[in-house]
């Protein structure tokens, strides 16, 4: 999409403020699942750049005491308040904005959690036009030591190292 005039791409960017990021931990004696509904996410079609902003404090869990823990013993949220994506779609040129479609794509860019900014962190991911409306989703692991998140001993068998990250946006408002 360029501009007849300039030729230089025409930035539309979307967003949301309510986009989810669950996250699930299979462990040997309790699964735990957490999901946030406050994501604020940003999507720039003419360039690919993506970005996902989330409170830490947000993610809430069936058992209050889950929620406590994972909020001061492991997330340190009031430390470490948010987790971010900033990056890019490396692959933009197979999405068609303009036309209805189920479109498998790469992401890759710095995702930041608990202090700790991990660059050129890649995963695949969907991003879905229907009736123009733009949606993106990925699912992915993560590694807690590699965001120096500790699990005491004491609960190693209820939390997973590995965690996996499911993102689901829709972004109906235009900037």
């Amino acid at each position: 999409m360029r501009s007849p005039l300039t030729q230089q791409p025409i930035r539309k960017k979307y967003f949301t403020k309510n986009g989810l990021i669950s996250f699930f931990s299979k462990a040997q004696l309790e699964n735990i699942k957490a999901d946030n509904n406050q994501v604020l996410s940003t999507i720039d079609v003419g360039t690919g750049g993506i970005q996902f902003s989330v409170l830490i404090n947000g993610f809430h869990f069936p058992k209050a005491t889950m929620e406590e823990h994972f909020n001061e013993d492991y997330m340190e949220s009031s430390k470490y308040p948010k987790a971010t994506f900033k990056g890019k779609i490396t692959d933009l040129s197979k999405v068609d904005f303009t036309k209805d479609g189920v479109y498998k794509v790469n992401v890759s860019g710095d995702l930041t959690m608990h202090g700790i900014t991990k660059p050129n962190f890649s995963t695949d991911g969907t991003i879905t036009i229907k009736d123009g409306k733009i949606s993106a989703n990925s699912k992915f692991m993560i590694e807690l030591k590699d965001y120096n998140i500790k699990i005491p001993k004491v609960v190693a068998s209820n939390i997973a190292e590995k965690i996996e990250i499911t993102v689901v946006c829709s972004y109906p408002n235009k900037m």
